[in-house]
């Protein structure tokens, strides 16, 4: 036989010795194992569990944290909008109001000075036409004078340029002056 044969039959050969002590072995290496490295190892990995544990626990409160800040800042960025859209109204009825009010007070001062506008000019006409009946009387009596060749007293000149006065103005209808348009 060839010398690599001869190995390759010792190792394939079963001597129940060697299999007895492999066990043995194995068994007292398994106890060593499980008395001096089991407890510490399994420990490492319990220990390295519960952290890891305690930081997805750490990672979630700190996940529902943030969602309610971000929720709380979403509502608080709603109710600002919410506020800002009522100042904004507040602001516009105001705004409104007081555009009315100005305007109901322009109203009533353009009112006002056209009431004092047509008043003025009711006086005026009044005073204009009483000029004229004055100037008419004066003028009247004079031709009335020159005519009949006397001076009348005047008591008769107050009569004559009364009747006179009446006259013209139902004839003429100078108390009927075209009336003016207010400014």
């Amino acid at each position: 036989m060839s010398l690599p044969l001869l190995y390759a039959s010792a190792l394939i050969e079963i001597k129940p010795g060697m299999i007895f002590w492999t066990i043995v072995t194995f068994i007292v290496v398994l106890g060593l194992l499980k008395w001096k490295a089991w407890g510490p190892i399994v420990g490492v990995v319990e220990e390295r569990e519960k952290q890891i544990q305690h930081a997805i626990d750490s990672a979630k409160r700190e996940r529902a944290e943030a969602e309610k800040i971000l929720a709380e800042q979403k509502t608080a960025a709603a109710e600002a909008r919410q506020k800002m859209t009522e100042q904004m109204r507040k602001v516009e009825a105001e705004t409104e109001a007081l555009r009315l009010k100005l305007t109901a007070d322009a109203q009533r001062e353009a009112d006002r000075l056209k009431q004092d506008a047509q008043r003025a000019i009711q006086e005026e006409k009044v005073k204009a036409v009483q000029e004229i009946k004055s100037l008419t009387a004066d003028l009247a009596i004079e031709v009335a004078g020159k005519l009949l060749g006397e001076r009348l007293d005047d008591q008769k000149h107050q009569a004559l340029a009364a009747q006179f006065i009446d006259q013209i103005s139902t004839q003429s209808n100078v108390a009927k002056l075209p009336a003016r348009k207010a400014v």
